[in-house]
């Protein structure tokens, strides 16, 4: 039985999936772990932990259905983006990773702008720079940690480490690549001008490849702590969001994707590296050369509802809150919830920004906080809307994802406030389908995206379409949403 492993490197877990080429999944593992935080301001994970529930992940796969190991004919990889991991001369890392939720290299950020032209530097990555991200998170660790940066050999993205363990050899792609800093998105490669206005040597930096390409095989070592076969094609895989883009089948102008997880992002696929010129969004690359995506991220999604549930409401499941939400009527009866418990990056870019709940009187109950939570997590993606359509682009369909797309409450207020019918997808892992997509693709068994997503995608006949009067309510309430952030600014 001919099959391709996804393997999907989250920010809480690893997931290997194991699919057909008509896209059902066969048999897939999880791992999970957590994120280390230091100190208040830092995020940063192990990476021997995540290579070890990598391990995990992929022998739990493979002992639900061990009759599928001959038949994988490639791996491909989604990962989290933009985290920074260095390694030595022997591939060790030194020290943990700085991940993508990490706030500490604010004043990294305003260092390069003082020697690289911000508009020049815009006009080459499309995009502003952030925390998490790997220049800012480099700068920091030259300027913090210098004897830990005068032993970096290759600096990475969480699964290009992930992936060298597999296959034995350096390297990132595009996707990934643009979502470091250190790109120029229009020639999809390094910034090399940026990388010498910064002495930042451009050895330490891995090759770049596209998403399908193939990065290597799999190595004897490997092969015998999971059990795939050694010599099995590996793929270079991507970033989460663009691996999601295409498990959703969005590889042409027009498709966008509400993907609501630990984070949350919008995104839309084109044909031109567009970018916003205020730089409220992200612009990255896609899945091959001739596609890009432009995205709103949004860092506090599911995660909110989490904190909600473990620090506030005590220990109840998310299928009984979002049970009782449902009783309470759109807009939560005048509470509103501002989701920055994390900083924010689309539409502010603020790592100071703070959670707010706003509104509360003595008739709201625990319900009304759930179901407002909710409705904040969207509300802040309806500024994304707000700004691709201010940008010329509209979607004809756009397809729930993540976590997210598993609630009908979350698919009805996001239908709602988009005014907008939302589709979902088929397959419940659509990252980790992308991912094996990218090794379907490079493997030769499709000739390309466009074949392989009409063969591996199918999208849910159910289609959650807008309510009206719910439509009135939330198009009136996220003028309140919209003036919370600014009110307290100066607080933040």
């Amino acid at each position: 039985m001919e099959c391709f492993v996804g393997i999907d490197l989250g920010t809480s877990s690893v997931r290997a999936v194991a699919v057909d080429p008509a896209g059902r999944t066969l048999a897939d593992g999880q791992c999970e772990y957590d994120i280390q935080k230091p100190e208040l301001n830092r995020a940063e994970q192990d990476m021997e932990q995540l290579w070890q529930a990598t391990v995990q992940a992929v022998r739990k796969m493979l002992d639900g259905r061990s009759d599928i190991r001959e038949g994988i004919r490639g791996i491909g990889f989604s990962g989290q983006m933009h985290g920074l991991v260095m390694a030595d001369k022997k591939g060790r890392p030194i020290g943990n990773a700085i991940i993508w939720a990490d706030q500490r290299s604010a004043g990294q950020i305003e260092d390069i702008y003082a020697r690289v032209d911000r508009e020049k530097l815009s006009s080459v990555f499309c995009n502003r720079l952030s925390t998490g991200f790997m220049l800012p998170s480099l700068m920091w660790v030259r300027e913090h940690e210098p004897e830990r940066y005068e032993r970096i050999y290759k600096i990475m993205c969480p699964k290009d480490y992930i992936r060298c363990r597999i296959c034995g050899e350096w390297g990132t792609d595009a996707s990934d690549g643009s979502g470091t800093g250190l790109w120029d998105m229009k020639k999809r490669t390094w910034a090399s001008t940026m990388l010498r206005e910064l002495e930042i040597p451009a050895d330490i930096l891995p090759e770049s490849h596209e998403a399908y390409e193939k990065a290597g095989e799999v190595t004897q070592e490997c092969s015998e702590l999971t059990g795939i076969r050694k010599g099995t094609f590996v793929a270079y895989g991507g970033g989460d969001s663009l691996m999601m883009e295409l498990g959703n089948g969005m590889i042409r102008s027009g498709l966008m994707a509400s993907t609501i997880g630990t984070a949350c992002h919008l995104t839309c696929a084109l044909e031109e590296p567009l970018y916003d010129p205020l730089l409220r969004t992200n612009t990255w690359c896609h899945g091959s050369e001739r596609l890009w995506s432009i995205m709103g991220a949004h860092l506090s999604g599911g995660v909110a509802l989490k904190w909600l549930k473990n620090n506030i409401l005590g220990e109840e499941n998310f299928d009984a809150m979002t049970a009782r939400a449902e009783q309470v009527p759109a807009g939560s009866e005048g509470l509103l919830f501002l989701p920055y418990l994390n900083g924010e990056r689309t539409p502010h870019n603020d790592p100071d920004a703070k959670a707010v709940y706003l509104g509360m009187t003595l008739k709201h109950r625990s319900a009304h906080l759930i179901r407002s939570t909710m409705e904040g997590i969207v509300y802040s993606m309806k500024e994304s809307y707000n700004i691709f359509r201010s940008l010329g682009i509209t979607g004809d369909r756009i397809i729930a994802a993540g976590g997210g797309a598993k609630s009908p409450l979350f698919r009805q207020i996001q239908a709602d406030m988009y005014d907008c019918p939302i589709y979902t997808n088929q397959g419940k892992e659509q990252a980790s389908i992308g991912a094996a997509m990218t090794a379907a693709v490079g493997s030769g068994y499709f000739q390309n995206y466009k074949e392989a997503c009409e063969a591996m995608v199918h999208l849910n006949r159910e289609v959650t379409e807008p309510v009206k009067e719910n439509v009135k309510v939330y198009e009136e309430e996220f003028h309140r949403f919209k003036e919370i952030y600014a009110a307290n600014k100066h607080l933040f």
